[in-house]
């Protein structure tokens, strides 16, 4: 579900959502609008989602979430915060079960595909102090292939990204959404998608889903995070 409207404040290459300096103001009866519906529903997993905000940032209200349905996990796929560390302890400590942000790119490439605010070690600090902020949280990140990086690049990111603490790791293809957005370089083969899902399982990772139509948010994914999540809170009890 997406929050805080349609309107982004960055510019991504990639990345078809419209953007402006001065976006709309939040709706501020969004948070208990989007309870009430995500509990109508009777879902068991929701990943909130939202633009970038830059200078207005604010918290998910997941706590609301959880009152309607105590049962329901909440994954947070999260914008950088321009490296505020604050607004990223707010986040973790809200009552979400899953904590993503996505890395997207390897690191020569992210001042070419990323909006030039979006950094590869800002992305890095973010996930890392997430982690330690609440260590029972598990992390989330993805990758992007198909826009030039080189397989030494790939590897070095995913090494970075398990050194950042983060947990579970999602490759898929970059697909052109418009013709003014970033060219495909590259259609990886799905043997070289299946490489990089054992590359990640050897390194650590506890999830590691790649492939051409895989996405960040990727429902095999759900399906085995939600089995963590459940086998830990069984352990707990």
């Amino acid at each position: 579900m997406y929050l805080l409207g349609d309107t982004c404040t960055r510019g991504c290459r990639f990345c078809s959502v419209k953007t402006s300096r001065a976006p709309p103001p939040p709706d501020p009866n969004e948070p208990l609008n989007t309870a009430t519906a995500i509990a109508t529903w009777g879902l068991d997993y929701v990943v909130l989602t939202s633009v970038d905000r830059d200078g207005k940032e604010t918290g998910y209200s997941v706590f609301s979430y959880k009152h309607l349905n105590s049962n329901i996990m909440v994954e947070c796929l999260v914008p950088d915060f321009r490296g505020e560390l604050t607004a990223v302890e707010t986040i973790v400590n809200c009552g979400l079960d899953v904590f993503a942000h996505n890395i997207e790119t390897v690191e020569v490439l992210t001042p070419f595909v990323r909006d030039r605010r979006a950094r590869y070690r800002q992305s890095l600090t973010v996930l890392q102090n997430a982690k330690k902020f609440n260590s029972n949280l598990i992390t989330k990140s993805s990758i992007m292939l198909g826009l030039g990086e080189t397989d030494e690049q790939v590897y070095q990111t995913l090494t970075d990204l398990h050194s950042s603490g983060v947990d579970c790791v999602t490759l898929g293809q970059y697909m052109q959404p418009t013709k003014r957005h970033l060219k495909v370089i590259e259609y990886v083969t799905p043997e070289k998608f299946k490489h990089w899902e054992n590359v990640g399982n050897d390194l650590g990772f506890l999830y590691t889903a790649s492939g051409p139509l895989v996405r960040s948010s990727y429902k095999a994914g759900e399906f085995f995070i939600s089995s963590i999540i459940k086998n830990r809170k069984a352990k707990e009890a």
